[in-house]
């Protein structure tokens, strides 16, 4: 079985991965494809997951854990999706120590170990921590931003580091991240990619993000070019959503407000540049696949 582990990060995805995911599940069962709801399996997760630590499950724990997880017969399933932002830490957890997800490496291998003998993959959406940091602080209950920080400098956090350690920890765990910033022209793509479908195949919801960014007349454009161009592929769509993002923008769906002590124009563009050159570092890594427009 190959099992797909969506883990947020927080601030990226707001469940609507998952819940696009689940209006194509009747689809994708007929290939295989498992996509249970989220109370099926979160707080399960999460509950033998910190159970284990660094130890090995019981012998019969992925038996007992896929009878709890699917509503069919495990032998019919060759593909489980598993969504948890929540599974690395909570949000007021997320900078704990003054590290990023400082257990994420420790609950990967748990999974991993629950499902010996399945290929585990891990999938992530990564955000510019000028956007990202105020969104998780604002998920938490922490009285201060300082004290969600828990001392970490932003001008030091980097995604590469995250998923470095993760590739260290669990080298035969694969990691397929992207950008927050283009989800909205790789919708239809991740959700492609984490069904283990086609990439020209058809599905429903593949340009919701996009029509939150977009013009209601764009968006009815763009939905009579594909009407009167039905052979284009999946890569020639984005690049026309690009066209169409230039001359029908939401400017205010693609703005985000900052309001954080300290955070001066200067200081956000230097961490949006640093959040690029780390991206670029994250596109060299072995067994990392970046997913880009």
């Amino acid at each position: 079985m190959q099992v797909i582990l969506h883990l947020g990060v927080h601030g990226t995805d707001e469940d609507r991965l998952l819940k696009t995911l689940l209006r194509n599940a009747d689809d994708f069962r007929r290939d295989g494809v498992a996509i249970p709801g989220p109370s099926r399996y979160r707080t399960l997760l999460s509950e033998v997951v910190n159970s284990l630590g660094g130890a090995d499950p019981a012998e019969d724990a992925r038996e007992v854990l896929l009878d709890a997880l699917l509503t069919e017969d495990a032998v019919d399933v060759h593909r489980l999706i598993l969504s948890h932002e929540n599974l690395l830490s909570v949000p007021k957890l997320a900078l704990a120590g003054g590290r990023l997800y400082r257990r994420a490496e420790e609950r990967v291998c748990a999974i991993q170990r629950l499902f010996r003998g399945d290929a585990v993959e891990v999938w992530m959406g990564l955000r510019d921590f000028a956007s990202y940091l105020p969104a998780v602080y604002r998920e938490s209950p922490a009285q201060s931003f300082d004290a969600f920080l828990h001392g970490a400098d932003p001008m030091h956090l980097r995604w590469s580091s995250l998923i470095r350690r993760l590739r260290e920890a669990a080298p035969e765990v694969p990691v397929t991240v992207w950008c927050n910033e283009d989800t909205p022209l790789l919708w239809g793509q991740i959700l492609r990619g984490m069904a283990g479908i086609d990439a020209e195949r058809r599905i429903i919801g593949s340009f919701d993000l996009f029509a939150d960014i977009i013009s209601p007349e764009g968006m009815k454009r763009f939905r009579s070019f594909l009407k009167e161009n039905d052979s284009v592929t999946e890569a020639q769509k984005r690049r026309v959503m690009m066209a169409f993002l230039d001359k029908y923008a939401l400017p205010e769906a693609l703005e985000e407000e900052l309001d954080l002590p300290g955070w001066d124009a200067a200081y956000v563009d230097m961490l949006t540049e640093l959040y690029d050159e780390d991206v670029w570092q994250i596109s060299r890594m072995p067994g990392v696949t970046l997913l880009s427009p």
